[in-house]
């Protein structure tokens, strides 16, 4: 498949603009653009209870003070708290967003690893596919990640898509099951993700199936083995703190990707796309709930998904303060900066949905 090229008439003038902005911003306030004492703050919270709630399952003996249901809920922080985990931690280290230090960067991301999915192909996949060919059908992995939902205006339609505006969130919650199952085993045998050929290393092929059998063994084998209950019992709460997860880890990537304000690109014959990378990011892309204190602390920042796609070196705790910077010289240059409410994001993704559902 050959690679997309951005045409900038404009010869960058608004990202040289706007990067010569943020770096002043933080030459001013004398900070580093990587982690700050509140994303180690973010880090050792996520972890913790993360941590406390997978012990409490395995140790506490709790399911014999209260009885089997209270496995349940357990699972559901587990799930949440992978989901958060993901976004907030593992996310930022594979963008090398976190530390300065490649190594510190490296040892984070394999908290990815360790939930469950493969934080190698996540790299190509996500740092290299959706960010440098965003919404762009064949080039951009995520808007081909669930065939029978219809994201973007030049796929196929099909009779199925009339529906999807209903069906599509049943299917949200089992978006982490199939990738810790799935996805990842099939991506990894492709030819090519996007644009991007594979080409993969026996080290590569070792540590796949090594750590997706670390996770089957600690999150499934494990707690069956250590958890006075019956294996049908804990592989339902599995499955639930998955749906869970799967579901919080599909709005976050929808509500800024797939929704009424965004554009999904096509190139012309020539593969070119007829304006620049940097424009491309801020017309495809869309921010939500940037004023909710709680959407900013839970999602790794990535409700402030402009920001992110323009400044992914950037760790997500920047991101605030910097908006304000980015929506200003967006409007001097006369392009888009699309910011929604969580809830006007969630009916503008509906009616995305409703609409491609259309012949």
């Amino acid at each position: 498949m050959n690679r997309v090229k951005f045409i900038d008439s404009k010869k960058s003038k608004f990202f040289i603009e706007l990067r010569d902005s943020v770096d002043q911003y933080f030459k001013e306030n004398n900070i580093d653009k990587t982690a700050d004492a509140y994303m180690l703050f973010k880090t050792i919270f996520f972890i913790s209870i993360l941590m406390l709630a997978y012990c409490t399952l395995l140790f506490s003996g709790i399911e014999q003070i209260y009885g089997d249901w209270v496995i349940y809920p357990l699972w559901i922080v587990i799930g949440l708290f992978s989901a958060f985990c993901a976004v907030n931690i593992g996310h930022d280290a594979i963008h090398g967003a976190y530390s300065k230090r490649s190594k510190i960067n490296n040892l984070m991301s394999h908290s990815f690893n360790f939930l469950g999915a493969s934080a190698y192909l996540w790299k190509i996949m996500h740092n290299q596919a959706h960010h440098t060919y965003t919404n762009v059908d064949h080039h951009d992995e995520d808007i081909i990640s669930v065939p029978i939902i219809r994201m973007a205006p030049n796929q196929v339609w099909k009779p199925l898509h009339r529906y999807q505006h209903i069906f599509s969130w049943f299917l949200y919650p089992l978006g982490s099951l199939s990738w810790v199952f799935k996805k990842d085993y099939a991506k990894f045998y492709q030819k090519n993700i996007g644009s991007f050929e594979l080409k993969h290393k026996l080290k590569d092929h070792v540590l796949l199936y090594t750590y997706k059998l670390i996770y089957y063994f600690l999150f499934i084998a494990l707690p069956i083995i250590m958890v006075d209950i019956s294996a049908g019992q804990m592989i339902l709460g599995f499955v639930l703190g998955h749906l869970f997860e799967g579901f919080t880890l599909a709005i976050i990537f929808m509500l800024a990707h797939v929704v009424e304000e965004v554009e999904f690109p096509m190139y012309d014959k020539d593969n070119e796309i007829q304006y620049g990378w940097h424009e491309h990011q801020m017309r495809t892309t869309a921010n939500f709930a940037t004023k909710s204190y709680l959407a900013n602390f839970i999602t790794g920042g990535l409700n402030f998904q402009v920001e992110h796609h323009l400044f992914p070196l950037i760790c997500h705790t920047h991101y605030p303060k910097l908006s304000p910077i980015v929506q200003e010289i967006a409007n001097k240059y006369a392009i888009p900066y699309n910011n929604n409410s969580y809830w006007s994001a969630l009916k503008s993704h509906y009616r995305h949905l409703k609409k491609l559902g259309k012949a």
